[in-house]
């Protein structure tokens, strides 16, 4: 198993939280088993930002972004060096951290 630890986030992780994870299994889909209610709007499918976070460590175990992972990551509110779009980012066998950003753009757009 692998370990995601989850930085303090105010309103999904409030304490931060370790959790385990399946070699292969998305980041993602780690985090909402593990009930942190990360946004996803395009349902995993790799079509918009919301699911976006930032590995703060083991980035470098997770398999490249492809072309279009990139080119979402580019409108992703708060993008960053470490981003990634959790649908995209398959867990290795390296522990990784995480950091869930304040706001996504759906936030942003909708004056939250």
């Amino acid at each position: 198993m692998t370990q995601i630890i989850v930085l303090p986030h105010e309103v999904l992780c409030p304490d931060g939280t370790i959790i385990d994870a399946e070699e292969g299994e998305t980041l993602l889909d780690a985090l909402l088993k593990s009930s942190i209610e990360l946004e996803h709007a395009c349902e995993k499918s790799c079509a918009c930002t919301t699911c976006h976070c930032y590995i703060r460590e083991g980035g470098d175990s997770l398999a490249e972004s492809d072309e279009i992972e990139d080119d979402l990551l580019d409108k992703a509110w708060g993008l960053d060096p470490d981003s990634r779009l959790s649908c995209q980012a398959i867990v290795a066998d390296e522990d990784i951290v995480v950091e869930i950003p304040k706001y996504t753009i759906n936030m942003v757009s909708e004056h939250h």
